[in-house]
């Protein structure tokens, strides 16, 4: 199949979350399984710029109209990154404002509408139609809109897959984007792109998408229940009635992830030989600035700061954490509430907490190694990275039991689960997973999380699958 990953961010070029490594890996697999997978993502400066990616121009001056009176200049540009063809989609302004990752996503709705005109004009005068268009988060989600609305001459036989990464961002916008895009003002309305009298660019997606998929199992499950559909649990119900809503749980690229031969680390070392793990840690304290404790596990979190990832639980234990004795490393950045938090506990608890309050993929992974404990006591999450790398680097997980967490960490067996959103089941967990620290059982989860599969591999063939039943599905409204 001829596929088109579209998104708003792709690792290492842009990366603010596990969505820039998903679109990175992802088309990745999917190409060693034969298919023509080629990804689109917005001409952020600082990739143009970037003197190690070498890009061409393929398609230049088409003129994207956004609405009868107005019109943007784009062009598309291409080059190669482990072998998948990277295209970058740009004009003369919102992408080239972003000069790193935290000056990607900017407000406003204007730079995606754009953007999901644009990649349609552009790949039709470039002569590639795809047989699939997979689209993710509320960023892409007009994509599939214009595709049915307004450009179905050309991509009328085109399927598409849209992926809710995250379903508590929507992208919520006025009446006005219709007229910004030239669709008709019929579309406003609850089966189509209007939710709670707003434009909701993920709604939109998810409706006009052959087949609606999200990022594992079990938060498939969740995005239809009240507590967890964030206003959208009746829709996802209607979708998951029709057959056009399924779960695949994300994988990680073995080949970046591997303690082996990850070139970040001090030291390497494998599920047989872990000796070099012990190295890691050593030199991990050291980079943080704390000494070694006898029998206090190194436990780390590297994360945003909010409170989807659970920093209130944290807090609310962390004095009883230190005391087990546990030392803790905080990667994060993000809530100012949060981060003047952790700070004071940095204060308070000098030689066992370190917080460092800055983006550094290089140190994170230097703490996936390092750390005996990785904790992730989240509100909810689709599907959770970490915990991913954190096995396949000999790290025990703590997490809580939701979304991908559940689907991917067991008590006893690979890492520590806690049920209840309460500080006490938190902290009950993160005890369980002290008093086994050091124990033969440990040696056991070790091994098991490093053996489990974290890969791309299944996941790829399951991507498969949910293409053929879009493309059917696409056949199927043509006919009719």
């Amino acid at each position: 199949m001829r596929v088109l990953f579209v998104s708003a961010e792709v690792a290492p070029f842009a990366k603010v979350g596990g969505l820039a490594d998903v679109a990175a890996s992802l088309p990745k697999a999917l190409r060693a399984l034969g298919h023509d997978v080629r990804v689109v993502m917005p001409a952020y400066r600082m990739v143009e710029h970037d003197p190690h990616w070498e890009v061409e121009t393929e398609v230049g001056g088409v003129h994207v109209a956004m609405n009868p009176g107005w019109s943007k200049r784009a062009y598309l540009r291409c080059g190669v990154h482990d072998d998948v063809p990277i295209y970058l989609l740009g004009t003369d302004e919102w992408f080239n404002k972003a000069v790193n990752s935290e000056t990607v996503y900017r407000p406003g709705c204007d730079q995606y509408l754009f953007f999901a005109s644009a990649l349609l004009e552009c790949f039709a005068a470039k002569g590639w139609i795809p047989d699939v268009v997979h689209t993710n988060d509320w960023h892409t989600g007009f994509v599939p809109v214009l595709m049915r609305e307004l450009h179905g001459a050309q991509w009328g036989e085109a399927a598409s897959v849209h992926t809710i990464h995250n379903l508590a961002y929507q992208g919520e916008f006025g009446f006005e984007v219709l007229d910004k895009v030239g669709l008709p003002h019929h579309l406003f309305n609850l089966h189509r792109l209007e939710a709670h009298n707003q434009v909701n660019f993920l709604k939109s997606g998810c409706v006009y998408a052959d087949q609606t998929n999200t990022v594992s199992p079990r938060y498939a499950r969740e995005i239809q229940t009240p507590e967890y559909g964030c206003g959208l649990d009746g829709l996802m119900r209607h979708l998951h009635a029709e057959g056009r809503l399924s779960g695949i749980l994300n994988g990680i690229d073995l080949n970046t992830f591997d303690p082996v031969t990850d070139p970040k680390l001090p030291a390497h070392y494998s599920v047989d030989d872990r000796a070099g793990k012990a190295e890691c840690r050593r030199a991990v304290l050291s980079e943080v600035g704390l000494k070694p404790l006898r029998g206090a596990p190194l436990a780390s979190i590297i994360s945003r700061l909010s409170e989807q990832k659970g920093f209130d639980l944290l807090d609310e234990i962390l004095p009883e954490l230190v005391a087990l004795p546990m030392q803790i490393v905080v990667l994060a950045v993000g809530d100012p509430y949060s981060a003047s938090h952790l700070r004071a506990a940095e204060a308070r608890f000098g030689d066992r907490v370190r917080f460092v309050e800055r983006f550094d993929p290089d140190l994170a992974q230097r703490l996936y190694a390092g750390s005996d404990l990785f904790l992730m006591p989240s509100a909810f999450e689709p599907c959770g990275l970490g915990q991913l790398i954190a096995l396949r680097y000999g790290t025990v997980p703590v997490v809580r039991e939701t979304g991908g967490l559940a689907d991917t960490v067991h008590e006893g067996e690979n890492g520590f689960v806690f049920g209840p959103r309460d500080p006490a089941a938190f902290l009950d967990a993160c005890r369980r997973a002290h008093n086994a620290y050091g124990t033969p059982g440990w040696d056991t989860m070790v091994v098991h999380g490093m053996r489990q599969d974290v890969g791309w591999d299944a996941s790829a063939k399951k991507y498969e699958q949910v293409y053929e039943v879009a493309r059917a599905r696409c056949a199927d409204r043509a006919v009719s």
